[in-house]
């Protein structure tokens, strides 16, 4: 064992073999703040209250999706680089978890959780490359191979594949290499930076082989994946996902894309809040007698003093079963802030703390501020008249009881 030890020490150096570049290393450590905290990715602007990112988006290169959580985990960690590309669609399993295969990934959505409450989880591929069969034995694993015997490299190198799962003792790791005590293995050289600089056991998870070569490669399973390298280049990560979906022979045909948006960051970053339309200074309060227009057909209001205007303004009456009624009003009762609560028509409304509310009618019309919609212009309410907040500040304070409304069409 430690000579078989020693000499895979002497191909997998860190000098030999180079740590993988570190833009790439950066992306996939991201994976390690993602697994320890909650994932919600977040842009840098808040978001209109009106806007939503998608939910589920479509992946050209593959031809398939990603939706919700598992969309979430695959953005809030490193994406494609870090997991590749999604190559199956969801598939629920018989114990009711769900999983998708990617290319270097397998996503799970546990919903009873794991031990530690965990419900979106990087599933442990690694585990299911274990050969069928690993002798109790390593003697004639470590035999040489015998003249005339038929023997070929292949067999050689498959005996030496099997062996590698077999766990080792601390006392046979030397050289840079760190034993891991929870599988029983060592991670040294190139594949030891790598492990390390990706978060170690929180991205990859342990060592469950020693490195052991095929084909002139070199390979090392961990618990989420399988590292490769080989003489002038960088390690790399192996496709597992798709070594595994090709083993069980699921289905990796390309979907239709339907109405789903195609991939792109683009489609998570908020548009900007609308400028806002100039307002005329409010100052003061008008000289003349003030007194309010409303024409229903154009949902808009002209606020007077005598006959000049003060400020005109688009606003919102009640929308179609509700409609707000015409005739000349008269302002009975001012309240600076009150949650509207009551059924009209059928429908149960609750608004708190809607500003400026001035009664014209006895069954309950009013003039007030309205924060819940920027949709003015439209009939939105049920008989009121939704106003601009600021507008209708100013317009609270300049009209007093009595104030004259004439609603027409």
């Amino acid at each position: 064992m430690n000579e078989r030890h020693q000499s895979v020490q002497n191909v997998h150096t860190t000098q030999a073999r180079p740590p993988r570049r570190a833009g790439m290393l950066a992306m996939i450590a991201a994976v390690i703040a993602l697994l320890l905290t909650s994932f919600l990715p977040a842009s840098a602007q808040q978001p209109r209250s009106d806007w939503a990112p998608p939910s589920t988006v479509y992946i050209p290169e593959t031809g398939h999706s990603l939706d919700q959580l598992f969309l979430d985990l695959w953005r809030g960690a490193g994406g494609a680089a870090a997991f590749g590309n999604p190559i199956t669609s969801e598939i629920t399993e018989s114990n009711g978890h769900v999983v998708q295969y990617l290319e270097y990934a397998r996503f799970e959505y546990w919903p009873e959780g794991d031990a530690n409450g965990n419900t979106v989880l990087l599933g442990k591929i690694g585990e299911e490359l274990r050969p069928v069969t690993v002798p109790r034995g390593v003697a004639a694993l470590t035999a040489p191979a015998k003249p005339g015997t038929g023997e070929t490299t292949a067999a050689i190198e498959t005996a030496k594949q099997m062996e590698a799962w077999l766990p080792i003792a601390a006392t046979a790791v030397g050289g840079d290499a760190v034993y891991v005590e929870a599988t029983k293995h060592s991670v040294g050289g190139g594949f030891k930076t790598f492990w390390e600089n990706t978060g170690g056991a929180d991205y990859l998870g342990n060592p469950l082989t020693e490195e052991y070569q095929l084909g002139g490669v070199t390979y090392q399973v961990f618990e989420r994946g399988q590292l490769a390298w080989q003489q002038g280049k960088d390690p790399w990560l192996v496709p597992v996902g798709t070594l595994l979906a090709e083993r069980y022979k699921l289905d990796q045909q390309p979907i239709a894309q339907g109405d789903l948006p195609t991939y792109s960051e683009d489609l998570f970053i908020p548009p900007p809040e609308p400028t806002p339309e100039p307002q005329p200074e409010l100052a003061g309060v008008p000289d003349g007698e003030v007194w309010i227009d409303i024409s229903l057909s154009s949902e808009y209001m002209t606020v007077y003093s005598g006959n000049e205007v003060v400020f005109g303004t688009y606003i919102s009456s009640g929308a179609p079963g509700f409609e707000t009624p015409a005739g000349t009003f008269f302002i009975n009762s001012k309240i600076p802030v009150q949650t509207m609560e009551g059924v009209i028509g059928g429908e149960y409304y609750n608004v708190p703390e809607v500003p400026s509310v001035m009664y014209f009618t006895d069954v309950g019309h009013a003039i007030h501020g309205t924060y819940w919609h920027n949709n003015f212009g439209t009939p939105m309410s049920h008989g009121c008249i939704n106003v601009p907040l600021d507008l209708a500040a100013y317009l609270y304070e300049i009209s007093p009881i009595g104030t004259r409304v004439e609603i027409h069409w």
